[in-house]
């Protein structure tokens, strides 16, 4: 268990030494000041205004709540849709079937002497 513990010991002081060093830069060291101020400036507030923080997050839950159900009952409308359309194919498909043979089913000339109304005997 002890080689264990050196193992993290290691880690977290490799990544010390590592982060000192990167701080050699001047570039590196004005970012993490940056960083620092700004973070600093955001938990003072946070501390400060614990209500008004617990609100924003509250209006942000209730938000993604209801995108969610919104969401949820869209799909449900899409999914309903979807399913009237494959009930509706195959009638439809029959519909324009019968609606085929239905002209198909008269010749050529049938057809012409009902336009014509040359059929008609007096």
């Amino acid at each position: 268990m002890t080689r264990k513990n050196q193992f993290w010991k290691g880690i977290l002081l490799g990544a010390l030494a590592g982060g000192a060093i990167s701080l050699l830069d001047r570039q590196t060291r004005e970012a993490m000041k940056e960083n620092i101020q700004k973070t600093s400036c955001k938990v003072a507030y946070i501390v400060r205004n614990p209500g008004e923080v617990s609100d924003k997050v509250k209006g942000t839950a209730a938000k993604i709540k209801t995108a969610y159900e919104q969401m949820s009952e869209d799909i449900s409308y899409i999914t309903d849709k979807v399913e009237e359309l494959k009930e509706l194919t195959p009638q439809v498909t029959d519909i324009l079937k019968e609606t085929k043979e239905t002209f198909t089913g008269h010749e050529e000339t049938d057809l012409l002497e009902e336009v014509l109304g040359e059929g008609e005997k007096i």
